[in-house]
């Protein structure tokens, strides 16, 4: 070191700090960023939904020929208070266990008369029609009475889900068409449990068909078969 070295007053350098207003700027501009990055993940994993709605219900040339009638809005699946199922045991069923899965619902009486047969008959051999793309589509008998299947029935029932309701309390989320009864329909379930179409009372199976066919092609970007398996090993009501 040099002697003008040694001479020279040893001083520090403050460097300048940036002021509250700057770095409270600086968080608010972090946070915006945040929440913007956060909407588009939301609007990311939301599009196929909308993508697949939207090309059903608008894009669709066929969309306003559907025979089905769309429930617009779509009624999502009630939670277990105010949709209480059970299995024919009696054991309480989450209706939470019923997503995931398209549906293709009878509701019927046990005692099931030769309408409630027809519709279990016609519920089998749609979901047989659907081929390969079966699998996605379960089908459900809400039982509203007391009496229990007749025994007659239970093999055509093999590979159904067969669930007691008050009728009460399925009347608030499946609705009939005007001046029909409850039992005279077949709906139709997503895979999200939102009740979004109903057959007409004497429905044309072909027309049935093709209804289903534009559903779960118009699904096939989001939907999956299979349900998931947490929620439905948790299925009972606890």
């Amino acid at each position: 070191m040099t002697d003008d070295a040694r001479a020279r007053p040893l001083t520090l350098a403050v460097h300048g700090l940036p002021s509250p207003e700057a770095a409270l700027r600086s968080a608010d501009r972090r946070t915006r960023l945040g929440r913007l990055k956060m909407l588009l993940v939301l609007l990311a994993c939301a599009s196929p939904v909308i993508a697949s709605y939207f090309t059903y219900h608008v894009l669709r040339p066929q969309a306003r020929t559907n025979h089905g009638e769309l429930i617009a809005p779509m009624r999502e699946l009630p939670a277990a208070a105010a949709l209480p199922l059970q299995d024919l045991q009696g054991r309480a069923v989450d209706p939470r266990t019923l997503k995931d899965q398209w549906l293709l619902v009878v509701v019927a009486d046990g005692d099931c008369d030769a309408a409630c047969e027809r519709l279990l008959y016609a519920q089998r051999q749609l979901r047989e029609s659907l081929g390969r793309e079966k699998e996605r589509l379960d089908r459900v008998w809400f039982i509203t009475g007391e009496a229990p299947p007749r025994a007659a029935l239970l093999p055509a029932l093999e590979g159904a889900q067969v669930l007691r309701v008050p009728r009460e309390a399925l009347g608030r989320w499946l609705r009939p068409a005007e001046g029909q009864p409850l039992s005279a329909h077949l709906y139709v379930v997503d895979p999200m449990g939102q009740w979004m179409m109903r057959f007409p009372a004497e429905f044309e199976p072909a027309k049935a068909k093709r209804d289903l066919d534009r559903l779960l092609r118009a699904a096939s970007s989001w939907d999956r078969e299979g349900r998931d398996p947490a929620i439905v090993g948790d299925g009972a009501a606890r």
